[in-house]
């Protein structure tokens, strides 16, 4: 399934403050003083607000020096601009507003430029459409002096005169999502490896695996030779596989200067890598990146009589790192110096070099020979170069396979490709699997691969299924010596869908006892990243974010957590200031900087300029975190 990296805007609703001393001017707008009095001359315009459907957006768009307010829904612009007195009126917000040589910012209704409000009979008039589905109004002109500024653009919407809602845009980053991934049995359980960010080289994995690892660092030790590696190779027991790639996160402990201790894990993870190079011919592809390891060092010094550390600087903890102190924290610094390895291995292939009709033709000789087992792993150098497009999918009409059950994995192993390989075959293999099923009834892997594309039907609507007979059919695989752990998984799907349809009924009840089943049981079973994202998205739209978060909320805090997970819980978090504002928080915000800098300082840019929003900087404690880490 295609996937393409996607923007939303999440409208923010601002707390209104008593105050309206401004030094600006704020033209006829009347500011409420009360709740009773906002609520009185509110009324129409939360009711618009409250009914708008979810797929309405608006938008404050630049055009040189105009600004405009873009909305993609007519109607509902004309239920919310309604009478003379309702209009439209722009903040102007500068980030110099958040500079790190100010002290405090001094927190006010109107944060920028205030500009003229244009009211009902303008906004009507001057409203053009500017592509099929976009409707655009021009709002204002930005003062020549902020025209090289980097700026944002808040929204007070006006009933009466009466500033009703003010909303910040915030630019959040959508990611994909699915079902929790079941595999499908090849020679054993294979899955799609989906990635929370797909690029070309993603999918699934017939004749390879990961493993991950970690190597310690000594304290002054720099280089790593072959022999000291050969241990480890031999206990991988890489002698049927070849390193594809190597990733290594090598880290340091916090004490020290910064550049040389990143010097020293990048010379420690290169003499690793050109250490495991040395076992093969094949190049390895390697990937490095080196960082403090400040994540695990606030993790472990929670709880002890070091704890008031974590509201100090990193230039404070690292003033105070030196001499007896040092000496006294080495039982945890001596864990943090490591290097977090991970190999892709791919299986050797003794028909690799061999050509398409070479294969074929050593396939059906070895079938029909009944040499099963050398069929399926010619089978599987097909299966390569079907994945690498170098043959149609129809090639597979060339392998000539008797219908009987001792072929069964052979013909399963087809069947589970073309799905693994095209979402879109899923009906053509689900009806193949039911003809398996007659075949050969007991066959395990043809009936979970039944069972789990079934599912998959079922939720794209693509299948009507008697629910009852779904969830029996899950649990007679048990039966068939199906891992309870992969069954439960299975429910966990199941429910899913089932809270999905319930939202669609408004049926809150049930759907809220589905969610309390996926709650109560997702952790029988590991969950891969592209798991985590999915299940936690699945939460924020069907549960709270309470569970998305408390999902999360470890895995977040770990050195190896995925870098576009990581920074999917930011995306999830980041305006939540009852979190930001904890001292755990500071450790997931150190975890991003040491992942990926560039990218976490950008968050903070203007929309304009691919951040979420520089108003982010309003909350003190990321203001700070942001001045420490970014400035």
């Amino acid at each position: 399934m295609r996937y393409f990296k996607e923007f939303i805007f999440a409208i923010v609703f601002i707390a209104f403050c008593t105050s309206n001393s401004y030094s600006q001017n704020t033209f006829d707008i009347k500011f409420p003083t009360t709740e009773t009095e906002r609520n009185q001359q509110c009324k129409s315009c939360f009711q618009v607000f409250a009914s708008k459907p979810k797929e309405v957006s608006f938008s404050i768009k630049r055009d040189k020096n105009y600004l405009f307010f873009e909305v993609n829904d007519k109607q509902w612009f004309n239920s919310l601009i309604k009478n003379s007195g309702d209009g439209i009126a722009v903040d102007i917000v500068d980030k110099e507003r958040y500079n790190c040589d100010i002290v405090s910012i001094e927190k006010s209704q109107i944060k920028g430029i205030l500009l003229k409000p244009v009211y009902a009979q303008k906004l009507k008039a001057g409203l053009r459409a500017r592509d099929k589905n976009v409707f655009r109004v021009r709002v204002g002109k930005i003062p020549d002096n902020l025209l090289n500024k980097e700026l944002e653009f808040n929204i007070l919407f006006l009933s009466n005169k009466t500033l009703c809602n003010y909303y910040v845009i915030y630019d959040l980053e959508s990611y994909p999502w699915d079902l929790l991934d079941m595999g499908m049995y090849l020679d054993s359980l294979t899955y799609k490896n989906k990635k929370i960010k797909p690029n070309s080289e993603d999918a699934f994995a017939i004749k390879t695996k990961a493993l991950k690892f970690i190597i310690p660092f000594k304290k002054n030790k720099s280089e790593y030779k072959p022999e000291d590696i050969k241990p480890l190779y031999d206990s991988l027991r890489l002698t049927d596989y070849n390193i594809k790639k190597i990733n290594i996160r090598a880290y340091s402990s916090v004490e020290g200067n910064l550049e040389r201790n990143i010097e020293l894990q990048e010379q420690r993870a290169n003499s690793i890598a050109n250490a495991l190079q040395t076992f093969q011919k094949p190049t390895i592809t390697t990937n490095i990146s080196s960082s403090e390891n400040w994540v695990e060092f606030f993790n472990d010094i929670s709880g002890t009589e070091h704890e008031n550390l974590k509201s100090f600087s990193k230039a404070q903890i690292k003033g105070k790192l030196v001499g007896t102190f040092s000496n006294d924290m080495e039982k945890y610094l001596k864990n943090h110096r490591k290097a977090v390895i991970t190999l892709d291995l791919e299986k050797k292939d003794k028909y690799k070099n061999k050509s398409e009709n070479e294969l074929v033709t050593l396939f059906n000789s070895n079938v029909a020979q009944g040499n099963e087992e050398e069929a399926r792993i010619i089978q599987n150098s097909i299966f390569e170069k079907m994945k690498e497009k170098k043959i149609s999918p129809d090639f597979l009409k060339k392998m000539q396979i008797p219908n009987q059950v001792k072929f069964i994995r052979i013909f399963n192993k087809n069947a589970a490709f073309r799905y693994l390989e095209d979402i879109r075959q899923s009906m053509i293999v689900y009806n193949e699997l039911e003809r398996l099923e007659k075949l050969a009834p007991k066959n395990k892997e043809v009936k979970y691969n039944k069972v789990a594309i079934k599912l998959i039907l079922w939720r794209h609507k693509a299948l009507t299924v008697n629910e009852n007979k779904l969830k029996s059919e899950i649990y007679a695989l048990k039966n068939y010596k199906i891992s309870p752990v992969l069954i439960t998984r299975m429910m966990v799907n199941f429910h899913i869908i089932k809270a999905e349809n319930y939202m669609r009924q408004r049926d809150y009840t049930n759907k809220d006892k589905s969610v309390d089943y996926i709650n109560k049981n997702y952790k029988k079973f590991p969950l891969s990243d592209y798991d985590y994202l999915s299940l936690s998205q699945f939460f924020s739209y069907y549960a709270n974010t309470k569970l998305s978060e408390k999902l999360l909320e470890n895995k977040v805090k770990t050195i190896d957590v995925d870098e576009d997970l990581l920074f999917y819980y930011l995306n999830l978090t980041l305006i939540n200031k009852e979190l930001t504002q904890t001292e755990d928080y500071r450790t997931i915000l150190l975890n991003a900087v040491n992942m990926n800098k560039d990218r976490f300082c950008r968050l903070f840019n203007s929309v304009e300029k691919g951040g979420v929003t520089f108003q982010l900087l309003e909350d003190e404690y990321l203001r700070t975190s942001y001045c420490e880490l970014c400035d």
